[in-house]
């Protein structure tokens, strides 16, 4: 099957919603930073570069990427066990490694755009073979291998990202509704002896969660019990709160916002949409949230308008990380979730989760770019 470039068929949609979400970011970033002048610079330096290599990975023909699949996957292994020998710890989690010239870059943020293209092209080659028990227990182990070396991190938050990112694409791969039963079936009772053990005070038997993750947990199921944890998402909710419809305005000094006065920790990253919705309001998140629904429904639609199903899974995979994370993140400053330190895509501080964003669209935008030659 031959493919060709069609300028015309690029999702100039795509990439305007893209550069939207991410001029707002900075925006709201530079609010958020208390008008951090490197906190912003690095942002829109990383803006910048991360757009510019989005532009020249639409190019690149995803075909070819998917044939060196598994160099892929080394990479990321490579990354992840750089993190665990070298890897910088910073409040108790060793997430990082720190380059020459580069400086800190956070490796589980790659391992989402890494993994996607390798299940993309390992999927796309199995077709009508990925209900095979062989085919099928293989994918979930060398997904389980990457999976496990992040979440010894530790980085549960990312690995149940990850978790997601590999479930949808092995269902738009072709999984069989038996299969989907079965593993239904054992999440529900994994999930449900996770809850029990927690609302019977027996979370001590857990024996793969950390201390202060068994903390977030107990203060989002006990509130009042665990105020000293739960401090910061009872802050973020009444920031969201005091917003309104109308919000307070951006870069809003007043005495009473809960921005300035200081009720809130990592603003800039896991909080930010508390202080969307303080100074932008209702409207302004709503707004904001819309974008978001616009971006997963474009790349849907452009994965579904894919000329093979390498290009369906990959393109599902990128709607998956986007879609769950926004929702997660924002289910966090809304207290729907317990504190799991998850960022929001486009506006928390970070380069090297912008340049792992803009690797994705830059995929997604290739899929779209290719027209089938007659």
């Amino acid at each position: 099957m031959k493919f060709k470039y069609s300028i015309k068929a690029h999702s100039l949609f795509l990439l305007a919603v893209v550069a939207v979400l991410n001029f707002l970011g900075v925006l709201i970033l530079r609010s958020a930073s208390n008008m951090d002048t490197a906190i912003v610079s690095r942002q829109i330096i990383g803006s910048l570069v991360g757009f510019g290599l989005c532009l020249v990975i639409s190019f690149i023909d995803y075909n070819r990427l998917i044939r060196y699949n598994s160099l892929f996957y080394i990479i990321v292994l490579i990354m992840l066990v750089a993190v665990a020998i070298w890897g910088a710890v910073h409040k108790g989690a060793g997430r990082w490694i720190v380059l020459p010239v580069i400086g800190q870059i956070q490796p589980a943020e790659f391992v989402k755009a890494g993994l996607i293209v390798f299940f993309g092209g390992l999927f796309g080659r199995l077709k009508d073979r990925v209900n095979e028990p062989r085919n099928l227990f293989l994918a979930i182990l060398l997904f389980a291998i990457p999976a496990l070396l992040v979440f010894i991190e530790p980085n549960l938050s990312t690995t149940i990202i990850l978790t997601v990112i590999f479930a949808a694409m092995l269902l738009v791969s072709g999984l069989s509704i038996t299969w989907i039963l079965i593993f239904g079936v054992l999440i529900a009772i994994f999930a449900g002896l996770i809850i029990f053990l927690f609302t019977t005070d027996n979370y001590q038997l857990i024996p793969f969660i950390q201390d202060y993750q068994k903390n977030r947990i107990l203060s989002f199921l006990y509130p009042t019990e665990y105020s000293d944890t739960f401090f910061q998402q009872a802050n973020s909710i009444m920031a969201i709160g005091s917003g309104g419809f109308f919000g307070k305005g951006l870069y809003n000094t007043d005495i009473g916002s809960v921005k300035a006065g200081n009720f809130l920790i990592e603003e800039d990253t896991d909080f930010i949409f508390a202080i969307m919705g303080e100074e932008l309001g209702f409207r302004g998140c709503l707004a904001i949230l819309c974008l978001y629904l616009a971006l997963i429904l474009v790349i849907l639609w452009i994965a579904g308008k894919s000329k093979n199903l390498a290009g369906a899974i990959i393109c599902t995979g990128v709607a998956a990380w986007i879609g769950f994370q926004t929702f997660t993140n924002i289910a966090v400053a809304t207290a729907l979730f317990p504190n799991t330190g998850v960022t929001l895509p486009f506006f928390s501080r970070g380069a090297s989760s912008l340049l792992s964003l803009y690797l994705g669209i830059g995929l997604v935008s290739n899929i779209g770019l290719q027209t089938k030659e007659l």
